[in-house]
């Protein structure tokens, strides 16, 4: 039997059975196989049939460009069980059941861009585990044969009509293993020569039940970030440095596949009308993905991991990121109920930064934390987490994080937690910190503390309540108690660059005062960052509060 598989980018794909002796392809409704969108360029290739099984591909018209397993076809091309012919966006696998079925040998001078051996050629190994046995590049052939199996595999379970709930993922892993031994069997075994067959195996079935490849890279400890450019280009950050992965998905209809499985869960969609959503993984990674037609060269997704057992103070503190002296700081700040923002740039540490602070919370205190997709971990019991809603398909019945602030002060908390102020929610938040709600806290996104006022002020007045500029700074500086800056550094290491407390207004400016910072000296031989943590000498009026009321507080961490 001789069938084609054809596939494009946001298109479902579909097998077509090859049952006469001439198919035309192209554009427009004379051929028989019609691609859409390339209407104007009318027949583009034929399928000649010969003798039942012997098949060429002729070209009609040379306005596109038009290529068999990489290379431009000239005239005609002699076709293997495998060859992939690519017609613009358009994917045309040629496949062939008889007594075996062969994938097409990789042509030598194309390689995947994920797999190019000037980058990380090979696919990184888990943490503290013997490198997998294959040790060679996944390369054309590799995911040609992935893509086979993984078609065949989902016709044989017909994974659309199965009930999948009856079984458990084990079950449903070892129902699709034992077919793919099945279907395996019936191939020629010299197309696997060189491939490791169990990693072959696993990624198939990751592919039609998990996350394809991703589920391999977030087993990975060390890394913290993933990053999906397109279906061939996958970025990972392993201790601040980011790195290509090795590894691929086989085509953009695989990314978008992933997306929905991984949105599904939470009850969220993507589609052409709504191309882009933020998510979360079942262990609370932060998950974004963007689609066609926003996304011009194919689906992306980022994941920001967060690690299975979040990280404590003392792990930041054996990063570098503080000292134990700015970590007394901070607990008696969130002890003593002090609003504090946490600002910094993207990737620069603040959610993980504000989890671990927020540690310090009495386990009596009744805790409500605002996201938009929750992934804070928090270890007291009294809390309670809301999470903000997209529109439905309609474009309505979104519920926004303002709107969960407002909500929250009927809820009756001790502490607000908003994971990110990025809008009107911040002049809520500051009413909140204003009105009962000491001790709360928050991130959002500024270069310096005194950039995180501004940003404050700005968006204040994107609630359009037409406030004076005084008086949102005024409500400002009697809100915010500690702005503590997060940085990242080109070594890729994230530390607090500095922790200033407000003391006042001046005039019309809020008067600030660094307690902590860190000066930054050079590079080392290897590029680390090079520089020291120093108390600026200063001593928050708080603090001497503090021990007129007789609290122990250890004033010598500020010499």
């Amino acid at each position: 039997m001789i069938s084609l598989l054809i596939q494009a980018p946001g298109k479902a794909s579909r097998r077509v059975k090859v049952t006469s002796n001439l198919y035309r392809i192209g554009g427009g409704s004379g051929n028989h196989i019609k691609l859409d969108g390339l209407e104007s360029y009318g027949c583009i290739v034929e399928l000649h049939i010969a003798d039942g099984d012997q098949a060429k591909l002729r070209r009609r018209q040379d306005a596109l460009n038009v290529t068999v397993n990489g290379k431009s076809l000239e005239q005609e091309h002699q076709l293997r069980s495998g060859d992939r012919t690519v017609i613009d966006q358009y994917t045309i696998v040629f496949q062939q059941k008889n007594a075996s079925v062969s994938v097409a040998a990789e042509p030598q001078t194309v390689v995947p861009k994920a797999v190019r051996p000037a980058t990380t050629a090979r696919k990184a190994p888990r943490p503290q585990a013997p490198q997998s046995q294959s040790a060679k590049p996944k390369n054309t052939r590799y995911f040609t044969l992935q893509k086979l199996l993984h078609e065949e595999l989902l016709e044989n379970l017909d994974l659309k009509h199965l009930d999948v709930s009856r079984f458990s993922e084990k079950e449903m892993k070892d129902k699709s293993r034992k077919t793919l031994e099945g279907i395996m069997a019936e191939l020629d075994k010299s197309q696997f020569r060189g491939i490791n067959i169990n990693e072959l195996v696993t990624d198939v079935i990751d592919q039609a039940l998990g996350l394809g490849p991703l589920e391999e890279l977030l087993k990975q400890e060390d890394i913290t970030e993933i990053m999906v450019n397109n279906f061939d280009q996958i970025y990972v950050e392993r201790k601040g440095k980011l790195t290509l992965s090795g590894t691929q998905f086989v085509d953009n209809a695989a990314v978008i596949e992933v997306i929905r499985r991984i949105i599904a869960p939470i009850g969220r969609r993507i589609d052409e009308t709504n191309p882009m959503v933020d998510a979360r993984l079942q262990d609370g990674s932060r998950v974004n993905a963007i689609i066609p037609p926003l996304a011009i060269s194919g689906p992306s997704i980022t994941i920001r991991k967060f690690a299975t057992d979040p990280f404590q103070i003392e792990d930041l503190i054996q990063f570098g990121s503080l000292t134990a002296q700015m970590a007394e700081f901070l607990s008696v700040c969130v002890e003593q109920r002090k609003n504090i923002c946490i600002s910094g740039g993207t990737g620069s540490g603040k959610t993980t930064l504000l989890g671990v602070i927020a540690a310090y919370i009495p386990n009596d205190d009744r805790i409500v934390t605002i996201e938009d997709a929750a992934e804070l971990k928090l270890p007291q019991e009294h809390k309670v987490s809301l999470e903000s809603k997209p529109p439905n398909l309609e474009g309505k019945g979104a519920i926004p994080i303002r709107k969960l602030v407002i909500n929250s002060l009927r809820m009756r908390p001790d502490r607000i937690i908003v994971g990110e102020c990025r809008g009107a929610e911040a002049l809520d938040m500051l009413q909140a910190m204003n009105t009962g709600h000491d001790g709360s806290l928050t991130t959002l996104h500024a270069n310096t503390c005194r950039d995180a006022i501004a940003r404050l002020e700005t968006m204040v007045m994107m609630a359009g309540m037409n406030l004076p500029s005084k008086a949102i700074t005024e409500q400002i500086s009697s809100a915010v108690d500690v702005i503590v800056q997060t940085n990242r550094y080109p070594d890729g290491t994230r530390k607090i660059s500095s922790i200033s407390v407000l003391v006042g207004m001046e005039g019309d400016k809020i008067t600030l005062q660094e307690i902590f910072a860190y000066k930054m000296n050079g590079y080392d031989e290897d590029g680390k960052v090079l520089g020291e943590y120093t108390a600026e000498g200063g001593i928050p009026a708080f603090y001497r509060e503090l021990q007129e009321r007789g609290i122990d507080v250890d004033i010598s961490i500020f010499r």
